[in-house]
Protein backbone atom coordinates (compact mmCIF):
# COMPACT_ATOMS: atom_id res chain seq x y z
CA UNK A 1 0.00 0.00 0.00
CA UNK A 2 1.79 3.25 -0.84
CA UNK A 3 2.42 6.28 1.39
CA UNK A 4 -0.65 8.57 -0.29
CA UNK A 5 -3.25 5.49 0.48
CA UNK A 6 -1.97 5.12 4.43
CA UNK A 7 -2.36 8.57 5.09
CA UNK A 8 -6.03 8.73 2.99
CA UNK A 9 -7.32 5.38 4.72
CA UNK A 10 -5.84 6.43 8.73
CA UNK A 11 -8.47 7.08 10.55
CA UNK A 12 -8.73 10.87 12.59
CA UNK A 13 -7.73 10.19 16.34
CA UNK A 14 -9.28 12.10 19.11
CA UNK A 15 -7.83 15.76 19.60
CA UNK A 16 -4.50 16.50 21.34
CA UNK A 17 -3.25 19.41 23.71
CA UNK A 18 -2.52 21.59 20.57
CA UNK A 19 -5.63 21.96 19.47
CA UNK A 20 -6.65 23.95 22.53
CA UNK A 21 -3.74 26.29 22.01
CA UNK A 22 -5.42 28.44 19.75
CA UNK A 23 -8.19 29.48 22.12
CA UNK A 24 -5.58 31.64 23.56
CA UNK A 25 -6.47 33.94 20.93
CA UNK A 26 -9.62 35.61 23.25
CA UNK A 27 -6.50 37.31 25.05
CA UNK A 28 -5.82 39.40 22.13
CA UNK A 29 -7.68 42.33 23.63
CA UNK A 30 -6.14 42.61 26.70
CA UNK A 31 -2.39 42.76 24.95
CA UNK A 32 -3.92 44.88 22.44
CA UNK A 33 -4.95 47.19 25.60
CA UNK A 34 -1.12 46.60 27.14
CA UNK A 35 0.53 47.60 23.45
CA UNK A 36 -1.41 51.08 23.42
CA UNK A 37 -1.26 52.00 27.03
CA UNK A 38 -4.60 51.83 27.78
CA UNK A 39 -3.92 49.58 30.97
CA UNK A 40 -2.60 50.84 34.13
CA UNK A 41 0.57 49.25 35.79
CA UNK A 42 1.32 47.97 32.62
CA UNK A 43 4.50 45.96 33.62
CA UNK A 44 1.98 43.93 36.18
CA UNK A 45 -0.62 43.21 33.42
CA UNK A 46 2.34 42.29 31.00
CA UNK A 47 3.33 39.64 33.74
CA UNK A 48 -0.27 38.65 34.58
CA UNK A 49 -0.53 37.63 30.86
CA UNK A 50 2.51 36.11 30.38
CA UNK A 51 1.82 33.52 33.67
CA UNK A 52 -1.59 33.38 32.56
CA UNK A 53 -0.30 32.06 29.37
CA UNK A 54 2.56 30.19 31.03
CA UNK A 55 -0.12 27.70 33.10
CA UNK A 56 -2.92 27.72 30.76
CA UNK A 57 -0.50 25.50 28.47
CA UNK A 58 1.04 23.67 31.26
CA UNK A 59 -2.43 22.59 32.31
CA UNK A 60 -3.77 21.85 29.12
CA UNK A 61 -0.63 19.53 28.69
CA UNK A 62 -1.24 17.75 31.92
CA UNK A 63 -4.90 17.65 31.22
CA UNK A 64 -3.99 15.06 28.15
CA UNK A 65 -2.40 12.52 30.50
CA UNK A 66 -4.61 10.97 32.98
CA UNK A 67 -1.86 10.05 35.80
CA UNK A 68 -0.14 13.80 35.57
CA UNK A 69 -4.11 15.20 35.30
CA UNK A 70 -5.24 13.57 38.58
CA UNK A 71 -1.90 14.41 40.25
CA UNK A 72 -1.64 17.23 42.93
CA UNK A 73 0.54 19.22 41.08
CA UNK A 74 -2.13 19.73 38.12
CA UNK A 75 -4.55 21.35 40.85
CA UNK A 76 -2.32 23.49 42.37
CA UNK A 77 -0.94 24.76 39.08
CA UNK A 78 -4.98 24.97 38.10
CA UNK A 79 -5.57 27.17 41.72
CA UNK A 80 -2.62 29.33 40.69
CA UNK A 81 -4.43 30.23 37.06
CA UNK A 82 -7.82 31.30 39.01
CA UNK A 83 -5.85 33.50 41.16
CA UNK A 84 -4.82 35.27 38.54
CA UNK A 85 -7.32 35.23 36.60
CA UNK A 86 -10.00 36.78 38.98
CA UNK A 87 -7.27 39.48 40.04
CA UNK A 88 -6.50 40.26 36.74
CA UNK A 89 -10.11 40.64 35.53
CA UNK A 90 -11.35 42.24 38.60
CA UNK A 91 -8.17 44.94 37.99
CA UNK A 92 -8.44 46.00 34.39
CA UNK A 93 -12.12 44.51 33.46
CA UNK A 94 -12.81 44.74 29.73
CA UNK A 95 -11.17 42.58 27.40
CA UNK A 96 -9.61 40.81 30.78
CA UNK A 97 -12.82 39.48 31.67
CA UNK A 98 -12.68 37.20 28.95
CA UNK A 99 -9.94 35.02 30.56
CA UNK A 100 -12.67 33.63 32.99
CA UNK A 101 -13.70 31.43 29.55
CA UNK A 102 -10.08 30.56 29.11
CA UNK A 103 -9.44 29.62 32.36
CA UNK A 104 -13.25 27.68 31.93
CA UNK A 105 -11.52 25.57 29.44
CA UNK A 106 -8.43 25.22 31.43
CA UNK A 107 -10.88 23.58 34.46
CA UNK A 108 -12.76 21.49 31.80
CA UNK A 109 -9.24 19.38 31.27
CA UNK A 110 -8.34 18.50 34.26
CA UNK A 111 -11.96 18.50 36.76
CA UNK A 112 -14.52 15.54 35.53
CA UNK A 113 -17.49 14.79 37.13
CA UNK A 114 -19.19 16.84 40.37
CA UNK A 115 -16.06 18.43 40.64
CA UNK A 116 -16.25 20.18 37.73
CA UNK A 117 -19.98 20.78 37.43
CA UNK A 118 -19.56 23.07 40.76
CA UNK A 119 -16.76 24.41 39.89
CA UNK A 120 -18.41 25.72 36.69
CA UNK A 121 -21.76 27.12 38.63
CA UNK A 122 -19.63 29.15 40.67
CA UNK A 123 -16.54 30.32 38.01
CA UNK A 124 -19.84 31.31 35.60
CA UNK A 125 -21.24 33.01 39.00
CA UNK A 126 -18.06 34.71 39.87
CA UNK A 127 -17.98 36.08 35.83
CA UNK A 128 -21.15 37.66 36.08
CA UNK A 129 -20.71 39.44 39.41
CA UNK A 130 -17.27 40.62 38.21
CA UNK A 131 -18.86 41.57 34.90
CA UNK A 132 -21.52 43.60 36.51
CA UNK A 133 -19.38 45.14 39.24
CA UNK A 134 -16.57 46.71 36.86
CA UNK A 135 -19.50 47.87 34.35
CA UNK A 136 -16.84 48.13 31.54
CA UNK A 137 -17.56 44.61 29.93
CA UNK A 138 -17.30 43.56 26.62
CA UNK A 139 -20.49 42.40 26.50
CA UNK A 140 -23.15 41.83 28.73
CA UNK A 141 -22.44 40.04 32.15
CA UNK A 142 -24.80 37.13 31.50
CA UNK A 143 -23.09 36.26 28.09
CA UNK A 144 -19.99 36.05 29.64
CA UNK A 145 -21.10 34.04 32.37
CA UNK A 146 -22.68 31.81 29.99
CA UNK A 147 -19.40 31.29 27.88
CA UNK A 148 -17.71 30.66 31.13
CA UNK A 149 -19.93 27.38 32.06
CA UNK A 150 -20.25 26.45 28.75
CA UNK A 151 -16.48 26.43 27.76
CA UNK A 152 -15.76 24.12 29.95
CA UNK A 153 -18.41 21.42 29.97
CA UNK A 154 -18.06 21.17 26.58
CA UNK A 155 -14.27 21.03 26.33
CA UNK A 156 -14.46 18.08 29.59
CA UNK A 157 -17.47 16.26 27.29
CA UNK A 158 -14.67 16.44 24.21
CA UNK A 159 -12.38 14.97 25.84
CA UNK A 160 -14.01 12.53 28.03
CA UNK A 161 -15.78 11.20 24.11
CA UNK A 162 -12.21 11.34 22.81
CA UNK A 163 -10.73 9.14 26.31
CA UNK A 164 -13.71 6.36 25.56
CA UNK A 165 -12.73 6.14 21.64
CA UNK A 166 -9.20 5.49 22.46
CA UNK A 167 -10.11 2.60 25.25
CA UNK A 168 -12.35 1.42 22.75
CA UNK A 169 -9.64 1.40 19.87
CA UNK A 170 -7.46 -0.17 22.82
CA UNK A 171 -10.03 -2.90 23.48
CA UNK A 172 -10.78 -3.81 20.05
CA UNK A 173 -7.15 -4.22 19.05
CA UNK A 174 -6.96 -6.68 22.14
CA UNK A 175 -9.85 -8.56 21.01
CA UNK A 176 -8.37 -9.10 17.88
CA UNK A 177 -5.32 -10.19 19.55
CA UNK A 178 -6.88 -12.48 21.56
CA UNK A 179 -8.74 -13.79 18.18
CA UNK A 180 -5.25 -14.60 16.62
CA UNK A 181 -4.33 -16.43 19.47
CA UNK A 182 -7.32 -18.33 20.06
CA UNK A 183 -6.90 -19.57 16.68
CA UNK A 184 -3.61 -20.58 16.90
CA UNK A 185 -4.76 -22.15 20.16
CA UNK A 186 -7.40 -24.30 17.70
CA UNK A 187 -5.04 -25.25 15.05
CA UNK A 188 -2.44 -26.25 17.21
CA UNK A 189 -5.15 -28.49 19.20
CA UNK A 190 -6.94 -29.97 16.24
CA UNK A 191 -2.96 -30.65 14.77
CA UNK A 192 -1.83 -32.51 17.24
CA UNK A 193 -4.74 -34.64 17.75
CA UNK A 194 -4.90 -35.11 14.13
CA UNK A 195 -1.36 -35.83 13.27
CA UNK A 196 -0.59 -37.71 16.56
CA UNK A 197 -3.35 -39.96 16.12
CA UNK A 198 -2.73 -40.50 12.35
CA UNK A 199 0.60 -41.53 12.96
CA UNK A 200 -0.03 -43.50 15.56
CA UNK A 201 -2.01 -46.18 13.08
CA UNK A 202 0.56 -45.22 10.73
CA UNK A 203 3.13 -46.76 13.11
CA UNK A 204 0.59 -49.73 14.37
CA UNK A 205 -0.08 -50.74 9.93
CA UNK A 206 3.59 -50.89 9.94
CA UNK A 207 4.30 -53.05 12.79
CA UNK A 208 1.50 -55.24 11.63
CA UNK A 209 3.00 -54.98 7.84
CA UNK A 210 6.25 -56.18 9.16
CA UNK A 211 5.29 -59.14 11.42
CA UNK A 212 3.12 -60.79 8.27
CA UNK A 213 5.90 -60.08 5.32
CA UNK A 214 7.37 -63.47 6.09
CA UNK A 215 4.44 -65.47 6.60
CA UNK A 216 1.17 -63.67 4.84
CA UNK A 217 2.53 -61.03 1.64
CA UNK A 218 -0.95 -60.69 0.75
CA UNK A 219 -2.31 -59.80 4.29
CA UNK A 220 1.34 -57.27 4.43
CA UNK A 221 -0.03 -55.84 1.54
CA UNK A 222 -3.10 -55.31 3.00
CA UNK A 223 -1.54 -52.86 5.78
CA UNK A 224 0.28 -51.39 3.05
CA UNK A 225 -2.80 -50.70 1.73
CA UNK A 226 -4.56 -49.45 4.52
CA UNK A 227 -1.52 -47.03 5.24
CA UNK A 228 -2.09 -45.41 2.23
CA UNK A 229 -5.71 -44.73 2.82
CA UNK A 230 -4.56 -43.46 6.57
CA UNK A 231 -1.97 -40.88 4.97
CA UNK A 232 -4.67 -39.86 2.28
CA UNK A 233 -7.12 -39.18 4.82
CA UNK A 234 -5.42 -37.51 7.15
CA UNK A 235 -4.13 -35.15 4.39
CA UNK A 236 -7.79 -34.40 4.12
CA UNK A 237 -8.89 -33.80 7.78
CA UNK A 238 -5.24 -31.41 8.18
CA UNK A 239 -6.65 -29.01 4.99
CA UNK A 240 -9.69 -29.60 6.95
CA UNK A 241 -8.78 -28.21 10.24
CA UNK A 242 -6.85 -25.50 8.67
CA UNK A 243 -10.06 -23.81 7.41
CA UNK A 244 -11.69 -24.19 10.45
CA UNK A 245 -14.22 -26.48 9.06
CA UNK A 246 -13.84 -29.94 9.75
CA UNK A 247 -16.91 -31.92 10.66
CA UNK A 248 -16.63 -35.36 13.01
CA UNK A 249 -18.74 -37.18 15.06
CA UNK A 250 -18.27 -40.02 17.78
CA UNK A 251 -19.52 -42.58 15.26
CA UNK A 252 -16.86 -41.88 12.54
CA UNK A 253 -14.61 -41.99 15.06
CA UNK A 254 -15.54 -45.14 16.58
CA UNK A 255 -15.55 -46.93 13.12
CA UNK A 256 -12.44 -45.45 12.02
CA UNK A 257 -10.85 -46.79 15.98
CA UNK A 258 -12.16 -50.53 15.07
CA UNK A 259 -9.15 -51.55 12.57
CA UNK A 260 -6.39 -49.50 14.12
CA UNK A 261 -6.92 -51.39 17.73
CA UNK A 262 -7.34 -54.75 16.38
CA UNK A 263 -3.96 -53.70 14.25
CA UNK A 264 -2.58 -53.01 18.00
CA UNK A 265 -4.21 -56.02 19.23
CA UNK A 266 -6.64 -54.16 20.93
CA UNK A 267 -9.81 -55.59 21.50
CA UNK A 268 -12.90 -53.06 21.09
CA UNK A 269 -16.25 -52.83 22.99
CA UNK A 270 -19.02 -49.94 22.60
CA UNK A 271 -22.35 -49.34 24.40
CA UNK A 272 -24.28 -47.00 24.11
CA UNK A 273 -27.71 -45.86 26.21
CA UNK A 274 -29.84 -43.00 25.88
CA UNK A 275 -30.94 -40.57 22.65
CA UNK A 276 -27.87 -39.64 20.62
CA UNK A 277 -26.29 -36.54 21.39
CA UNK A 278 -26.42 -33.03 19.61
CA UNK A 279 -23.80 -32.31 16.50
CA UNK A 280 -21.74 -30.23 18.91
CA UNK A 281 -21.56 -32.56 21.74
CA UNK A 282 -20.95 -35.06 19.49
CA UNK A 283 -18.08 -33.75 17.68
CA UNK A 284 -16.68 -32.58 20.96
CA UNK A 285 -16.93 -36.59 21.73
CA UNK A 286 -15.49 -37.94 18.28
CA UNK A 287 -12.30 -35.87 19.50
CA UNK A 288 -12.05 -37.44 22.99
CA UNK A 289 -12.49 -41.03 21.33
CA UNK A 290 -9.62 -40.15 19.09
CA UNK A 291 -7.16 -38.81 21.72
CA UNK A 292 -8.30 -41.88 23.80
CA UNK A 293 -7.92 -44.33 21.16
CA UNK A 294 -4.30 -42.36 19.87
CA UNK A 295 -3.32 -42.94 23.68
CA UNK A 296 -4.11 -46.76 23.68
CA UNK A 297 -2.14 -47.54 20.68
CA UNK A 298 1.16 -45.67 21.66
CA UNK A 299 1.21 -45.80 25.41
CA UNK A 300 -0.75 -48.52 27.24
CA UNK A 301 -0.01 -51.72 25.97
CA UNK A 302 -3.73 -52.32 26.58
CA UNK A 303 -5.67 -55.65 25.31
CA UNK A 304 -8.96 -53.96 25.95
CA UNK A 305 -10.15 -50.47 25.17
CA UNK A 306 -14.21 -49.71 26.48
CA UNK A 307 -16.42 -47.02 25.17
CA UNK A 308 -19.57 -46.03 27.44
CA UNK A 309 -21.64 -43.49 26.37
CA UNK A 310 -24.24 -42.33 28.93
CA UNK A 311 -26.83 -39.84 27.37
CA UNK A 312 -29.71 -37.55 28.50
CA UNK A 313 -31.62 -34.52 27.97
CA UNK A 314 -29.11 -32.26 29.72
CA UNK A 315 -25.79 -34.06 29.40
CA UNK A 316 -24.15 -36.58 27.74
CA UNK A 317 -21.08 -38.78 29.51
CA UNK A 318 -18.61 -40.69 27.37
CA UNK A 319 -16.30 -43.06 29.64
CA UNK A 320 -13.10 -44.88 27.66
CA UNK A 321 -11.41 -47.52 29.49
CA UNK A 322 -8.28 -49.52 28.82
CA UNK A 323 -6.45 -52.43 30.59
CA UNK A 324 -2.80 -50.69 29.74
CA UNK A 325 -0.96 -48.54 31.70
CA UNK A 326 -2.09 -44.86 30.67
CA UNK A 327 -0.42 -42.36 28.93
CA UNK A 328 3.27 -41.39 30.86
CA UNK A 329 3.54 -44.17 32.51
CA UNK A 330 5.22 -46.04 29.51
CA UNK A 331 6.01 -43.38 26.87
CA UNK A 332 7.09 -40.50 29.19
CA UNK A 333 4.99 -36.83 29.92
CA UNK A 334 3.88 -36.65 26.06
CA UNK A 335 1.28 -38.21 26.18
CA UNK A 336 -0.41 -35.95 28.55
CA UNK A 337 -0.73 -32.84 26.07
CA UNK A 338 -3.62 -34.25 24.31
CA UNK A 339 -5.17 -35.00 26.90
CA UNK A 340 -5.05 -31.66 28.63
CA UNK A 341 -5.93 -29.65 25.27
CA UNK A 342 -9.16 -31.45 25.61
CA UNK A 343 -9.62 -30.54 28.98
CA UNK A 344 -9.32 -26.94 28.09
CA UNK A 345 -11.81 -27.76 25.04
CA UNK A 346 -14.78 -29.55 26.40
CA UNK A 347 -14.00 -26.93 29.59
CA UNK A 348 -14.50 -23.82 27.40
CA UNK A 349 -17.75 -25.81 25.98
CA UNK A 350 -19.28 -26.20 29.87
CA UNK A 351 -18.06 -29.48 30.12
CA UNK A 352 -15.49 -31.38 31.64
CA UNK A 353 -12.76 -34.34 31.22
CA UNK A 354 -11.11 -36.39 33.72
CA UNK A 355 -7.77 -38.87 33.08
CA UNK A 356 -6.21 -41.48 34.99
CA UNK A 357 -5.51 -44.51 36.22
CA UNK A 358 -8.65 -46.67 37.19
CA UNK A 359 -9.85 -47.92 40.59
CA UNK A 360 -9.14 -51.69 39.07
CA UNK A 361 -6.25 -50.89 37.18
CA UNK A 362 -5.71 -49.63 33.54
CA UNK A 363 -6.14 -46.26 32.40
CA UNK A 364 -10.20 -43.78 32.35
CA UNK A 365 -10.95 -40.99 30.09
CA UNK A 366 -14.13 -39.48 31.00
CA UNK A 367 -15.68 -36.67 29.13
CA UNK A 368 -19.06 -34.82 30.30
CA UNK A 369 -20.99 -32.06 28.29
CA UNK A 370 -24.22 -30.45 28.30
CA UNK A 371 -26.64 -32.15 25.49
CA UNK A 372 -26.16 -29.03 24.02
CA UNK A 373 -22.73 -27.60 24.17
CA UNK A 374 -22.09 -24.26 23.21
CA UNK A 375 -19.51 -22.85 20.97
CA UNK A 376 -16.05 -22.22 22.90
CA UNK A 377 -13.82 -19.34 22.25
CA UNK A 378 -11.85 -20.06 19.75
CA UNK A 379 -13.71 -23.01 17.88
CA UNK A 380 -15.32 -23.05 14.67
CA UNK A 381 -17.50 -25.90 14.15
CA UNK A 382 -15.78 -28.75 15.62
CA UNK A 383 -12.34 -27.81 14.21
Amino acid sequence: MSRKTKKRNRRPGPPGPYALLPTLLMGLGAFSNLLQGETSNPWVGGLGLLAFNSLYISVVFRGFDRRRRESATSYALLAAMGAITFGLAIAYGGNWLLFFPLFSLACGTILRGRRLVICLIVLAGCACAVAVWRGDHVSEPWTIGYGTFISGGVTAAILTLSETVTELRATRQELARSAVEQERLRFSRDLHDLLGHTLSVVVVKSEAARRLAPHDIDAALGQVSDIESVGRQALTEIREAVTGYRQGSLATELDRAGPVLAAAGIEQAVHRSGPPPAARTDALLGWVAREAVTNAVRHSGATRCEFVLDSTSERVRLTVTDDGAGPGQLAGPAGGTGLKGLAERLTAAGGSLDSGPGPDGGFVVTAELPAEAPDGPGERDCG
